[in-house]
């Protein structure tokens, strides 16, 4: 039987749940279906975007439709194996494009409008992250590994100056807290997924942003980074922004390599609270902002750097996918 995407999707999914590094996955797919397994690249790009709470393990129809039709307008006789490659290479290409553009209209990260750019993404934060294999080794008994269930969602704007904003996301109740808290509250079922909505992000996330970032200058020029998430992309979203006028960066799909928090925020603060436990999902969302907080300004000038280094080394790639630096 000849396994579909989709197939090795749950795969990989089973997999992260399991706590296995990207290159273990990788390993243990290719033990099993040699040359039909996936590439580390596809590996590495699912367990971004299951980690930011992805549930689906089809493709985004908005994405690869219109893709699809123009190829098959193209060649009435072309492949499923021919789609599959010209989607990814254009996919590769969209990457090219967008790091081409992108160094071009900041001139390689040297403009004072640098300055200017918030990168904004949510993440989860558990009560109890699990240590590295290395730290658990030294334990003479073998210990099951695993991550607490209590967790919250966290959206962490970050700029080239440093971090601006941390709201919370919480997981209880099914009401707002004090306003100046800018506090979403919603219930979920255990081991239920969530996503931030439009809604939330613009009545309560974004608006605590702009106004702290517009609390000394009300005219301060804003230029918002962000991933393509529905509540990212939704009209009810670009409209506000504009409305605020707010200039929107855009991002190309699937590439978590190519943002701030995912490649440097959220990896470098989850990994200093490896090991520890929280009595609460509000101690470890807690202890995560404090983290953050306590970066100096020069790492947060490295992170913007090291972005614009990572769009050259994609182009020079050609669209490959950056494992972690």
């Amino acid at each position: 039987m000849e396994l579909s995407r989709e197939h090795f999707r749950a795969i990989i999914y089973y997999n992260l749940q399991r706590q296995l590094s990207q290159q273990e996955c990788l390993d243990e797919l290719l033990s099993v279906f040699g040359n039909e397994a996936p590439h580390l690249s596809t590996i590495s790009r699912w367990y971004g975007e299951f980690k930011r709470g992805r549930v689906s393990l089809s493709d985004d129809p908005r994405e690869n439709v219109d893709a699809v039709r123009k190829l098959i307008i193209e060649d009435r006789h072309v492949t499923y194996r021919e789609v599959e490659a010209k989607l990814v290479s254009q996919q590769k290409a969209a990457r090219v494009n967008w790091c081409t553009k992108t160094l071009d209209c900041f001139n390689s990260g040297n403009l004072k409008n640098m300055y200017s750019i918030v990168s904004g993404d949510e993440s989860w934060i558990y009560s109890y992250e699990l240590e590295n294999k290395r730290k658990s080794a030294v334990w003479p008994t073998k210990v099951i590994r695993s991550r607490s269930v209590l967790k919250k969602m966290v959206a962490t704007f970050v700029s080239k100056a440093g971090h601006i904003a941390k709201i919370k996301n919480r997981l209880r109740g099914q009401e707002f807290q004090s306003p100046e808290e800018a506090v979403h509250i919603a219930t979920l079922p255990l081991n239920e997924q969530i996503t931030v909505t439009a809604d939330w992000y613009t009545t309560i996330c974004l608006p605590k942003v702009i106004t702290e970032l517009r609390k000394i200058n009300p005219a301060r020029k804003i230029i918002l980074h962000q991933d393509n998430a529905s509540s990212h992309t939704a009209q009810k979203t670009r409209q506000y922004l504009t409305e605020e006028n707010v200039k929107l960066m855009d991002h190309p799909p699937y590439s978590p390599d190519l943002g701030p928090n995912d490649f440097f925020t959220f990896p470098k603060i989850k990994n200093r609270l490896r090991g520890q436990r929280f009595q609460s999902p509000e101690e470890a969302v807690d202890a995560f902002k404090n983290a953050v907080l306590d970066l100096p300004a020069n790492e947060w000038n490295k992170c913007f750097e090291n972005w614009f280094e990572r769009m050259q080394m994609c182009i020079n790639l050609r669209g490959e996918y950056l494992e972690k630096q």
